[in-house]
């Protein structure tokens, strides 16, 4: 599996946020996650980014323990993911190109010339032009900005992305571009993509699984159609009548 965790616990100030839990997600797939306020969902990112050491239990990344003391191994797992964070988290003194580059200069073994091919690429990948990497965070849209994240998400080549709330804020217009941008990316790269989403349209346009994260657990996981086949409180409160709209 391209991520496993298993007999995760976590807790903060004495207040158990995850509790033996455990999540397995193969390659391939596109799991849409859900849960209530506090119930742990950004915890939970964190601890697939390595952000965040569980209490107890195991988080893998492609077979990779987070806790292996081999630094160098690390570092090649975290160059496999990409994430996307909920409001773009863009460098606000650093230009759209600038921000795109900065994990290719990061990685110190490419020249100026092939970091600003690749960066044009990115941009073409997400729909935008190389006019646009002169611009400043502070120009850009609600979308441009998303664009912009995803881009410089995608830099290294990532084999898994993460994605928070990658629609919040965003008009239904907006949201439904991005929505079907993220979905020809995943397919034209063979993405594995997990993403936190509180919206019905994001969830039934992109995910193929769904994950239930409610009482520190994951509570359901399964397709879409499995999902709506679940008796507990929360998937009933979220679809409620609209379950048949997650197909």
């Amino acid at each position: 599996p391209v991520i496993e965790l298993s007999g995760v616990s976590a807790s903060f100030r004495g207040q158990m946020v995850h509790r033996d839990l455990a999540l397995r997600v193969e390659e391939g797939q596109i799991v849409g996650l859900l849960g209530g306020s506090g119930s742990g969902k950004t915890t939970l990112l964190r601890e697939i980014l390595g952000l965040l050491r569980p209490d107890t239990g195991v988080v893998r990344l492609f077979g990779v323990d987070l806790n292996d003391p081999d630094v160098l191994l690390q570092r090649d797992v975290r160059r496999r993911l990409g994430m996307l964070f909920q409001h773009g988290a863009l460098f606000s003194a650093l230009s759209v190109f600038d921000n795109i580059a900065f994990p290719l200069r990061e990685l110190r073994c490419l020249d100026e010339d092939w970091i600003r091919r690749l960066v044009h690429l990115k941009l073409a990948m997400v729909g935008l032009e190389e006019a646009h990497g002169k611009l400043m965070p502070a120009e850009l849209s609600g979308g441009m900005v998303k664009r912009v994240a995803l881009a410089r998400a995608l830099a290294l080549e990532p084999e898994l992305l993460l994605l928070d709330e990658p629609t919040a804020g965003l008009d239904p217009d907006r949201s439904q571009n991005f929505v079907e941008l993220v979905g020809d990316l995943q397919r034209e790269l063979g993405l594995t993509v997990v993403m936190v989403t509180h919206d019905l349209n994001t969830l039934a346009g992109l995910a193929t699984h769904v994950a239930v994260l409610a009482d520190q657990q994951i509570v359901a996981f399964g397709t879409k159609a499995e999902i709506m086949t679940v008796d507990h409180p929360f998937v009933t409160g979220f679809f409620g009548a609209d379950r048949r709209k997650l197909l």
